[in-house]
């Protein structure tokens, strides 16, 4: 790994895969630094590995990542899996850990294409062993071909459990019920903005093809859900919830959620890029111009890091990204971005003509969202609970990082990263105001965990 590259693009999912591509293809000396083992990101996990039959199980959109992974291989980016960015500040410098050594290393620009996390929602028993995130899922299916073999029940909102559902469905697991705890009241309000919806109608006739397999099937399929909980002595044993106002209940001793997904903004915001509340996505993002361009010189976001969008949008806002890069090293013109990025930009917008209708469909209720239940863990790693940070605002502690002071929430391994939405959920509603008033955890490297043997290398040659 060098000291200094004219373009570094952090992750290696659609949006990455594609800038890096995009640039390095126009003689840029761009290096691609990735988390995980293996290319593809979450959405394309494994797609180099994985055999032919798990892929037929995954569905078209998972194959859809091959070309992209294939022209990337193709490309002279250099390419450095298994490493950790732990820092990125308004200069440009990046700080890393690969083969288990911290570094800095200088780029004359970087493009932040971390992808998304799924939204952590608190709920009653949301930390007994046997609930876990419907990603979790995916991700074993995806590398190891490990699926529930006792049965699973999927709960939450948002197109991924039908998604997971129907995989699941075709690799012979037994999928006890789907439970859907969007508003049924957000069916109308959807309504409106389902005719522009239908110029990207391949995504709604996938949906519906899903629902109707899965009902041939015999899953049942519970809208309008509500009081989820997990219950049971030392590990989950059943699922309980009410439908239609009668209480219900269904033994499993699995329970995969999800409630949506929202922008891994660690990183940007540890730089000090400018963030905004996106109402409709109901989550920060960091504030960017069409091109990707952050508030900081020199620094870009593409893909679902910089809104949620999907998959097949992030490859062309990687794209673009690419594009913008290379006219801010001046190796094209602005008329040439532009003019390579007219085709990328028509289909982004394509692409994007579902999301209000979904995020319309699919807004989380204000009532799971600031988690009412007082008992109920916030904070997994400090153990700080729901009924502790509204006395925290009582005391007076008005915002997110004065309740995060207080009482340690956020504070634990994972910086804040599954508590840190709920938090401000819970304060905005204790004090009757907007989350966006609210604020989010200020942000501060090392944004990935790192230990201080580490730490200590990089100062390794004044020692």
């Amino acid at each position: 790994m060098k000291d200094n590259y004219q373009l570094v693009i952090i992750g290696g999912g659609p949006a990455g895969l594609a800038a890096a591509t995009t640039a390095a293809n126009q003689g840029v000396c761009c290096a691609l630094l990735d988390e995980q083992p293996t290319l593809g990101g979450q959405i394309y996990r494994a797609i180099e590995s994985i055999p032919k039959q798990r892929t037929q199980q995954l569905g078209d959109e998972y194959t859809r990542g091959k070309p992209l992974v294939t022209a990337f291989r193709e490309s002279d980016t250099e390419y450095y899996p298994e490493t950790k960015v732990w820092s990125l500040n308004k200069q440009r410098e990046i700080g890393v850990l690969y083969k288990d050594e911290a570094r800095i290393i200088q780029a004359d620009q970087v493009i932040v294409a971390s992808g998304a996390m799924e939204r952590p929602i608190p709920f009653k028993g949301w930390t007994l062993p046997g609930v876990m995130q419907a990603g979790a899922g995916q991700i074993l299916f995806k590398s190891a071909g490990v699926v529930p073999d006792n049965g699973v029940v999927l709960a939450g909102s948002g197109p991924l459990l039908l998604l997971l559902a129907w995989q699941y469905l075709h690799a012979g697991v037994d999928v006890k019920a789907l439970l859907d705890v969007t508003p049924l009241s957000n069916h109308l309000l959807a309504l409106p903005k389902l005719p522009k919806a239908l110029l990207a109608h391949h995504y709604l006739t996938k949906g519906i093809g899903y629902q109707i397999e899965l009902k041939r099937a015999g899953i049942p399929l519970l809208f309008g859900v509500s009081d989820l909980r997990a219950e049971g002595e030392g590990y989950l044993q059943k699922v309980s919830f009410k439908h239609f106002g009668k209480q219900k209940n269904i033994e499993s001793e699995l329970l995969l959620t999800h409630f949506g997904v929202i922008p891994h903004a660690w990183l940007t915001q540890s730089a000090d890029c400018k963030h905004q509340w996106d109402d409709s996505q109901q989550c920060w993002r960091p504030e960017h111009d069409e091109w990707g361009n952050t508030s900081l010189d020199g620094i870009i976001v593409a893909g679902d890091g910089a809104g949620i969008h999907g998959a097949r949008s992030a490859e062309h806002a990687g794209r673009l990204a690419g594009l913008e890069a290379l006219f801010a090293l001046g190796i094209i013109s602005q008329t040439e971005r532009n003019k390579q990025g007219i085709q990328d930009r028509k289909w982004m917008k394509d692409e994007r003509y579902i999301r209000p209708f979904l995020e319309a469909y699919f807004k989380i209720p204000q009532s799971l969202l600031a988690t009412a239940d007082n008992d109920t863990i916030v904070c997994r790693c400090e153990e700080v609970t729901a009924g502790q940070i509204r006395d925290a605002v009582k005391k007076g502690h008005d915002n997110s990082n004065q309740v995060k002071f207080f009482t340690r929430c956020g504070m634990g391994s994972c910086q804040g990263r599954q508590c840190s939405n709920a938090v401000a959920h819970i304060v905005a509603d204790e004090k009757g105001e907007s989350v966006e008033k609210m604020g989010h955890f200020r942000g501060r490297p090392p944004v990935a965990p790192l230990t201080l043997d580490q730490l200590a290398c990089l100062n390794k040659e004044l020692i």
